[in-house]
């Protein structure tokens, strides 16, 4: 794998107010935040990629791979209803937030890749791929 090579489908982000706050006064520049913040290690047979999510629930996180990309989305919805005793609204509050942040991952071995979450970090271990050699064999001649 040439590096872990990010790149980004979405710069909605419910939960962080200052990324929110830097990206909407740096809008104008070439200021790029990403969706989460992300840590990759080369541990010399793998790549571990730590992603920080927290506030989301295991469930909420999705990790998919399709042609040598690797996509990490995070969808949160909360919604907290308060009512008096004759049932109507004192108070109602909803929030949402969604990441969704891809990666490159060619050279990896994308069916040993396997994920935990944790504290609100989500531990991706990346295989690198075995290189193939190929075989040499000699011919007889008749």
């Amino acid at each position: 794998m040439f590096g872990m090579l990010p790149f980004e489908r979405s710069n909605d982000n419910g939960f962080d107010t200052f990324d929110n706050f830097t990206r909407n006064f740096f809008q104008s520049s070439n200021a790029n935040l990403p969706a989460f913040r992300t840590d990759i290690k080369d541990a010399g047979d793998k790549f571990v990629l730590e992603a920080e999510l927290p506030g989301f629930n295991k469930e909420d996180i999705k990790l998919d791979v399709k042609d040598g990309i690797l996509t990490i989305t995070a969808e949160h919805k909360e919604q907290n209803d308060q009512k008096d005793e004759k049932g109507s609204y004192i108070r109602r509050e909803r929030r949402y937030g969604s990441f969704t942040r891809s990666f490159d991952i060619t050279g990896i071995d994308e069916g040993s890749i396997t994920a935990s979450y944790q504290n609100g970090i989500l531990e991706l271990n990346l295989p690198k791929a075995v290189p193939v050699v190929p075989e040499t064999r000699r011919i007889a001649i008749d």
